[in-house]
């Protein structure tokens, strides 16, 4: 235990903090366009057109039925034989966003369901298109009722982004190895690696309560806070 905390981290807590620096890039990047496409593509299987909503169907049923580390090697393996080339941090951004985006999609597609068709018909009457609709009315509620979910798949997605060590990112878990093949010392450097994945998922989760709880109006808020009180 001496050895652990006296020569292990200082020797190497700082080359793996480099490596989970890369790993928060490479989530916020990838939830960035996870977020983007997940809500269009959400936004184009509430459509009409079946030529729209079809192929989406399928999109989102190929990405959440296979496993992302196959989607990262296929990206990152078998496109450059067709003459697309990516770098291994844009062949994870690509892996991580698409799939993301399938389950995102989803979310937001329940989310914009639960908001009362009503208010679509009064923001209409009011002389409002259909777009501005969705973005001042439909969107707002949508993404307050969907953020809770959201900041789990964040979370979720930081741990899923070890999975690109396999296409040959430097990231944390990455470093791990090339510390482990260096000193050989694999349990003390996992369990820093664990600590690491830790602090990070729990910062974000409580970054992610504090927007939610920013967002939620004030008369919501209170009632939440009442309720919650009133639980044995």
């Amino acid at each position: 235990m001496h050895d652990f905390f006296f020569n292990q981290i200082p020797q190497h807590f700082p080359f793996l903090l480099e490596g989970a620096l890369v790993t928060l890039e490479l989530s916020l990047v990838s939830m960035s366009f996870g977020l983007a496409l997940g809500l269009a593509v959400a936004m184009g299987r509430l459509s009409h057109s079946p030529w729209l909503r079809w192929p989406l169907n399928a999109f989102v049923e190929i990405w959440r039925d296979t496993p992302l580390i196959v989607q990262l090697l296929v990206i990152y393996f078998t496109l450059p034989e067709i003459g697309i080339v990516l770098p291994g941090f844009w062949a994870g951004v690509l892996g991580l966003s698409l799939n993301l985006a399938a389950y995102l999609s989803e979310v937001f597609r329940s989310a914009i369901a639960t908001v009362d068709s009503g208010q679509r018909a009064a923001g209409i009457s009011l002389g409002m298109s259909g777009a501005m609709v969705y973005r001042r009315v439909i969107l707002p509620q949508a993404f307050r009722s969907a953020l809770p979910t959201l900041g789990g798949y964040f979370v979720a997605l930081l741990k899923d982004c070890s999975l690109v060590s396999f296409i040959a990112v430097n990231e944390l878990l990455r470093h791990a190895t090339i510390v482990i093949a260096n000193t050989f010392e694999s349990m003390d450097t996992y369990f820093m690696v664990a600590i690491i994945y830790f602090a990070m998922s729990f910062v974000s989760s409580r970054i992610v309560a504090r927007i939610e709880q920013a967002v939620t109006p004030l008369h919501q808020r209170s009632s939440h806070i009442r309720a919650a009180a009133a639980r044995p």
